[in-house]
């Protein structure tokens, strides 16, 4: 039939209502003895256990569709990809046992979402090659060859004849593959991409690859169905289905996957103006799609729920494997080892995954599962990183046991500490944050929950961060960053200080972040490894659980998570017109603009000022020198005159000019400038007045005593590095004692 007539009828049986949805229908649409039905699911995730508990004997289940799918005629079964990761089911046998669900349930063909890769690409390949009775097709998956793309891994296509008529299946992987499974599983042993999914910046690539394997099916099939793993969420784009199908022209369809999405039926105009029916399912099982070629052409789409199927028998082969199989995984993980009256949740009421764009009590719990693993092996450690895509549990309350942590981390990644630089801390920071948004809640698994770790994403500033047509990152913002207040806790006075951009921090997170470039994290690159697959992510907070008091009954119980931990603050804050990235409801805005005004302090260029960077000893001589009058030519090194100023005037003794300078060091300095003048001030409500150097006390009663210091958290913190925009506030309040 041709292609505008059929394009023609399914305008006009959309019009007419044919499209209806399941419920108002009262059940799925019955066949006509000549019609083809094509049933798909996508993001199932290995949840199979749906139906277990008591009142759920209505949830689908793969033993339900496979009872469906035997009721019916001129039938086939599809899946767009994320089958076999996701809960204790899959990863427990890296897949095995869905794969052999899959198979007694009859699928006929697959495509490869993102989580097919994460148990490796040899795991991949083997389930494709021997363990799944039904083809796998993708035509963006390909070999590289020094960066040269070659031939496709799997056929792009498989056309199937059903009564008479022959459909083409045509798979379409998701370019974010790479990033949102795991880079290095592309890669051979030097790091060199062997295999690659084809995308483009803009898109093209993919399009273009997409649509010669359109003609190539044209000329073998009646009908071209994509079966894609791309979804809507405008945080994939340009790689969206509907981008896909408004850029290409020649499907009848396309069955979607990978944003959790339900569209029962959606159309949407090809290249050439043709409407191309859009349908996805969700996720979970929670419904199952229905998509019926009538004999005339028209195609209709509706999602069917396990109530809609509530009359349909299992199929009793399925089912047993699935029995078999969840009663193995929950006596091995059952045991309940805590309990907790706190609500552990990811979710909002409308369903979103907060977990992906700030903070929430799960990611809390997790990251501080992570810390509290190192500390306690009596390990250094600093700060500990959870990215919100490896946290998939909704509402935890009550008993927790070993399967309950699975729910929580369901991938199986290894924790791991490393040696980082605060620079590649904040680009981490930075790169987890370029998706937050306050006016389009898109979500990004690498968006970091953090423990040991304070800081603010001002979302007013655009995300300039680097990265390369992988969605790797590659380097920082080339404007303003967008995070900023960064504080790191120091365990031994508890007191949060300001993150050194030339420190070095010990972190802890999973080798999915830190060492195999998941989510696109590869600013940890020469990182220095301090230990390394120490614990599974479960285990991890299996290990955390049990750190807590246990009751009469030896169950553990975990609180302190009734709420967020208020570590990540979000805001939306336009920047000065002093700065980029100085916003004029930043506490230290008048600070900044007081000291650029009055010349002490300048910006690093490029209209930032840089208030989270660290300043030294001899920008400080520089400053104070500016304060005092001073002209200074120009030097090389820079700070060469302001230092030969401090040493002639005994404001310091000139050593030590790139350290970075202390709290303690700065307001000493000051003190000499303006003649050592005696002060005494009652320092005794601060817990931490002993870690004042004996050298310093002077100094920092006089700037007590006169408001120039104070403390927080009853603490002065005297031997915590300054940053600048702490500095611009030494220095402001410096100048008004002094001058007035």
């Amino acid at each position: 039939m041709k292609k505008r007539f059929r394009s023609l009828l399914l305008a006009l049986a959309v019009a007419a209502g044919l499209a209806a949805t399941a419920s108002a229908a009262g059940g799925p649409t019955v066949a006509g003895p000549d019609d083809i039905v094509i049933l798909y699911t996508n993001d199932v995730h290995t949840y199979i256990d749906k139906g277990q508990e008591e009142g759920e004997q209505d949830a689908l289940t793969y033993s339900k569709v496979a009872g469906y799918k035997n009721t019916l005629d001129n039938v086939l079964l599809v899946d767009a990809g994320d089958a076999i990761q996701g809960t204790a089911y899959g990863s427990m046998d890296n897949g095995a046992t869905i794969i052999e669900l899959m198979n007694a349930a009859g699928y006929d063909v697959a495509t490869l979402g993102n989580h097919e890769f994460d148990f490796g690409m040899e795991r991949i390949l083997q389930i494709m090659q021997q363990e799944a009775d039904f083809p796998y097709v993708s035509c963006n998956f390909h070999h590289l060859d020094n960066g040269t793309p070659g031939a496709n891994v799997l056929d792009s296509y498989q056309v199937l004849e059903v009564n008479g008529v022959r459909v083409a299946l045509l798979g379409i992987t998701t370019p974010e593959s790479i990033t949102k499974s795991t880079p290095a599983y592309f890669q051979d042993e030097n790091g060199n991409y062997i295999y690659g999914i084809v995308g483009g910046e803009d898109g093209t690539e993919l399009y273009q690859a997409v649509q010669q394997a359109i003609d190539q099916a044209t000329q073998e099939a009646d009908y071209v169905i994509a079966l894609g793993h791309l979804g809507v969420d405008p945080s994939s784009s340009p790689w969206t289905s509907e981008e896909l199908i408004a850029n290409t022209t020649g499907l009848d369809a396309f069955i979607d996957g990978h944003s959790h999405t339900s569209v029962e039926m959606e159309l949407v105009d090809d290249q050439e103006g043709n409407p191309v029916v859009l349908t996805q399912t969700g996720s979970y099982l929670d419904a199952l799609g229905q998509m019926t070629i009538s004999a005339d052409g028209t195609i209709t789409t509706q999602l069917l729920t396990g109530q809609d199927l509530a009359g349909v028998a299992p199929d009793a082969g399925v089912l047993a494997i699935e029995q078999e199989w969840i009663t193995s995984v929950n006596e091995e993980l059952g045991q309940v080892i805590g309990y907790t009256n706190d609500v552990l949740d990811n979710y909002d009421d409308q369903g979103n995954r907060l977990v992906r764009r700030q903070e929430t009590n799960t990611g809390d719990f997790a990251a501080d599962a992570l810390y509290y693993l190192f500390d306690n092996m009596g390990l250094d450690v600093d700060v500990a990183v959870m990215n919100g895509g490896g946290i998939r549990n909704e509402a935890v309350t009550g008993e927790l046991s070993y399967l309950t942590c699975k729910q929580i981390h369901t991938f199986g990644n290894v924790a791991c500490l490393q040696t980082v630089t605060g620079q590649q801390l904040l680009d981490a920071l930075e790169w987890g944050a370029k998706d937050v948004s306050d006016e389009l809640p898109v979500e990004n698994g690498g968006f970091l929950q953090v423990s040991g770790l304070r800081y603010t994403i001002n979302t007013a500033i655009p995300s300039t961060v680097q990265q390369d047509d992988q969605g790797v990152w590659t380097g920082g913002p080339t404007g303003a960053y967008r995070v900023s207040n960064v504080q790191v806790l120091n365990s031994q006075t508890g007191a949060y200080e300001p993150l050194d951009l030339t420190a070095s921090y010990n972190l802890a997170g999973y080798n999915y972040t830190l060492r195999n470039l998941g989510d696109g994290f590869a600013m940890f690159d020469g990182a220095v490894n301090v230990l390394d697959y120490v614990m599974e992510d479960y285990m991890v907070l299996a290990n955390y659980i049990q750190s807590f008091p246990a009751n009469a009954d030896g169950l553990h119980e975990v609180t302190g998570y009734d709420q967020v931990d208020n570590r990540i603050t979000i805001v939306h804050q336009t920047p000065s017109t002093l700065y980029d990235d100085v916003a004029s409801t930043d506490w230290y805005y008048p600070a900044v603009e007081y000291v650029t005004q009055q010349g002490y302090m300048v910006g690093i260029g490029e209209n930032l000022f840089d208030p989270s960077g660290t300043t030294t000893r001899g920008a400080l001589m520089t400053m104070l020198a500016r304060f005092d009058g001073t002209q200074l030519e120009a030097t090389d090194p820079w700070y060469q005159a302001g230092m030969e100023w401090a040493v002639a005037e005994g404001v310091s003794d000139g050593t030590m000019p790139t350290e970075t300078v202390t709290r303690v060091q700065a307001v000493t300095m000051m003190w000499r400038l303006v003649g050592r003048p005696e002060a005494q001030a009652d320092l005794s409500a601060y817990i931490d007045r002993d870690q004042v150097p004996g050298w310093g006390l002077e100094a920092i009663e006089w700037a007590v005593s006169n408001g120039i210091m104070q403390g927080s958290d009853s603490q002065l913190n005297p031997n915590g590095t300054a940053n600048r925009a702490q500095i611009a506030q030494l220095m402001m309040q410096f100048s008004n004692t002094i001058k007035g």
